[in-house]
């Protein structure tokens, strides 16, 4: 019963909090619409730096079968190395190589972090396909 009533009333101030927020920032925007363009101008940029990312280990796909024919740990993790490299360069590009603030720092190395382990997933995932096949 308190389970069923809490759920009911936080929903309720989930909704308050969200509407509220919600009129906040259309009001906001509505008096200050260069904000506005800001904050679409990095969403733009954000989007653009995702499809990179997402896009470059699957667009260089045969680098991976070359790698693994040097069977070196070294190689795989030069590879990616300078896959991660390519990522920070275009972020920081996007960036017009100017970062200002401790958040904004914060972001972008999580963003690094991110990029570095699905560039390793999608490589192992290409790794992967090609010992498969090699399996047939």
């Amino acid at each position: 019963m308190w389970a069923a009533i809490g759920k009911y009333v936080g929903a309720k101030v989930l909704t308050a909090i969200i509407v509220v927020a919600s009129a906040g920032a259309v009001f906001w925007f509505y008096r200050h619409p260069e904000h506005l363009e800001a904050i679409w101008s990095v969403v733009r940029k954000a989007l653009a730096w995702l499809g990179f990312v997402i896009v470059l280990p699957w667009a260089l796909f045969f680098v991976v079968p070359w790698v693994r024919k040097q069977e070196s740990n070294l190689v795989a993790a030069l590879m990616l190395v300078a896959y991660l490299l390519l990522d920070v360069l275009v972020a920081l590009y996007l960036a017009s190589w100017h970062v200002h603030g401790a958040l904004s720092w914060i972001v972008l190395i999580l963003g690094f972090l991110a990029a570095g382990v699905y560039n390793f997933l999608v490589c192992e995932t290409i790794d992967n396909r090609l010992e498969a096949s090699e399996g047939l």
